[in-house]
């Protein structure tokens, strides 16, 4: 079975709160089928999610440990993975 990858751009997490940001990449990679963020999920469990899809494992996604808050984690992935598309 055939399942689509989509390869729209990550959406820039800049003026977001977590929740938000996340959901709307649980929307764009809704075949991956990502965990829907609560309130009190953690950023970084939700994050280590991610490497199970092959667009982030690929592309070298940054380790969600080595950074102190969501917001550079995710400006990272931003610029790995649509900068890697680019390419």
């Amino acid at each position: 079975m055939f399942v689509a990858i989509n390869t729209a751009p990550i959406v820039d997490p800049r003026h977001m709160d977590f929740q938000y940001w996340a959901e709307i990449m649980c929307d764009q990679f809704a075949a991956q089928q990502l965990e829907i963020p609560s309130k009190d999920t953690d950023w970084k469990r939700w994050a280590n999610g991610l490497k199970a899809i092959d667009i982030f494992n690929n592309e070298g996604m940054p380790d969600a440990s080595a950074f102190d808050n969501w917001n550079e984690w995710a400006e990272a992935l931003v610029l790995t993975v649509n900068i890697s598309r680019a390419a």
